[in-house]
């Protein structure tokens, strides 16, 4: 039977997994969620002896239900391929105590190529599915990753084009420099004055447009989202916990039905959010450990039961965590509110309105499977150091925010269970806070020279993705107010 997806909004919307991924978002503005989570349906023991690729065939078949086997098997061979530097394609690194899952070995070398390295051909395959006629126009907002990792998946795909907004000061200079000289005749990047929220809420306005949609359809196009508000970025995140699970089970680092602790650092709260559906399905995890940066709202949220965006937005050296409003978090706030979406809904309008909501304390009870921290600067860049020194083992500063967090859940609960933590992001893409975090004298090196002191000090390869962009020529200029989005959009598509 097949599995729908329903609205957070609006509970009488129901539409199949290929149409959920087409529209990205729902048109009531809410996000598409699974009328139920389904069981995984193979034991660890089978699960121990799979490649990624099986895996994510035996964890998205459960979810994306209207696509043919072939379909499907055909979209994960597509996606999990020789782009990854390392067949694994999710390897874990045991350092510190901790097992290391390190999501950034695809084409981007951050965590968003592991969903975005899939989602155009789900999204293709699910546009002949529904006899979709129209071009389809991909628009995203970026706090630094998933803008490259989406133009890299959607560049020159037949029948597509990509937008992509991001803060012209708010990502590291190698995110930026891989948005701006990347190819492909569908592809535009804008920077924009403002933050990634801004960016983020511009996205949600053009995507609520009315009036726009309708002069689309007529040109014959049609919206679509690669954010992690869009269902097919959201399902394949699932796997690589699932995959990770399998694998202590393989090398003999957990018994069966050990339960494992999960550390994710956490912006948009996409990536935990798959951890807890991993959760749901039967996967034998403990605590869901959600780890901010100095933008602590989510921290606070966990602690108070109270959302308020309302406040300083800091830029850190985790820009991809830089948020103020986590647009995943509302896929949980339904979960936990008993799906009711006249709830969810009324919520929602009170953070765009007040910029703040407060869930009743019969909600907050349900958040039991989380523990929430954060990690402030200087805390970040100590535990860089000190992992290096320890170890010989270099993390970015995503990657450092979690192992910091993690550090501060054991010394408060005193709880030693094994630990996967999302490494999310490579090292290499963001060298200048890595290797000033290690030393200060590196400061003084341009970009690229860290890369190589980089390579040398840790030990391992220069990735490809950072030699393609040395000496690359920028392709996109494009630096406007973020009023002017809807008008950046419209020409380019020629209207």
């Amino acid at each position: 039977m097949d599995l729908l997806y329903r609205s957070t909004r609006d509970s009488h919307v129901q539409v199949s997994a290929s149409q959920a991924i087409l529209q990205g978002l729902s048109v009531d503005g809410g996000l598409f969620v699974p009328t139920e989570i389904p069981a995984l349906h193979v034991s660890v023991e089978e699960l121990a002896e799979m490649t990624y690729q099986e895996t994510a065939y035996a964890v998205m078949s459960r979810f994306l239900t209207d696509f043919t086997e072939e379909e499907l098997k055909s979209c994960i061979q597509n996606a999990y391929d020789s782009k990854f530097d390392i067949e694994e394609i999710a390897p874990l690194v045991k350092a510190d105590g901790a097992y290391f899952l390190e999501l950034f070995h695809g084409p981007t070398i951050a965590f968003k190529d592991m969903a975005l390295s899939i989602l155009p051909h789900l999204l293709t395959t699910a546009a002949k599915k529904n006899h979709v006629k129209n071009e389809i126009v991909i628009l995203t907002a970026t706090s630094g990753d998933t803008g490259k990792a989406a133009l890299a998946g959607f560049a020159d795909v037949p029948g597509t084009r990509i937008i992509v907004f991001y803060p012209k000061n708010g990502v590291s200079p190698i995110q930026e420099k891989q948005m701006v000289t990347q190819k492909g005749k569908n592809t535009l990047v804008v920077g924009i004055h403002g933050n990634f929220d801004d960016a983020q809420t511009g996205v949600k306005s053009i995507f609520g447009d009315k009036a726009l949609k309708t002069e689309m359809e007529a040109s014959g196009f049609q919206f679509s989202s690669a954010n992690s508000i869009n269902i097919g970025r959201l399902v394949p995140q699932i796997v690589y916990y699932v995959y990770a699970y399998a694998k202590l089970y393989a090398n003999g680092e957990i018994e069966k039905d050990e339960k494992i602790n999960v550390v994710v650092p956490t912006g948009n709260f996409g990536n935990i959010l798959a951890a807890f559906y991993a959760k749901q399905m039967g996967l034998p995890i403990h605590k869901l450990i959600c780890a901010s940066n100095d933008n602590k709202v989510l921290y606070d949220f966990f602690k108070t039961g109270r959302y308020d965006r309302n406040r300083e937005f800091i830029l850190t050296s985790s820009p991809s965590m830089d948020i103020l409003i986590s647009s995943n978090l509302e896929r949980l706030i339904y979960q936990i509110a008993g799906c009711d979406a006249e709830m969810d809904k009324k919520l929602m309008k009170d953070l765009t309105l007040e910029g703040v909501y407060e869930i009743p304390s019969s909600m907050k009870e349900q958040l039991s499977d989380f523990y929430g921290n954060y990690a402030a600067e200087k805390e970040t860049a100590d535990t860089i150091r000190a992992l290096y020194e320890s170890s010989g083992y270099v993390i970015d500063t995503h990657t450092a925010v979690a192992a910091d967090v993690y550090k501060k859940y054991q010394a408060e609960t005193g709880d030693m269970a094994k630990t996967v933590i999302a490494s999310t992001a490579s090292p290499f893409k963001f060298t200048r806070s890595v290797m000033n975090a290690i030393d200060e004298k590196y400061d003084a090196m341009g970009d690229f020279e860290l890369v190589d002191e980089l390579s040398s000090l840790g030990q391992v390869q220069v990735p490809e993705a950072i030699n393609e962009i040395r000496n690359a020529k920028v392709l996109h200029d494009m630096v406007i107010d973020k009023s002017g989005m809807k008008a950046v959009v419209k020409d380019f598509l020629g209207m």
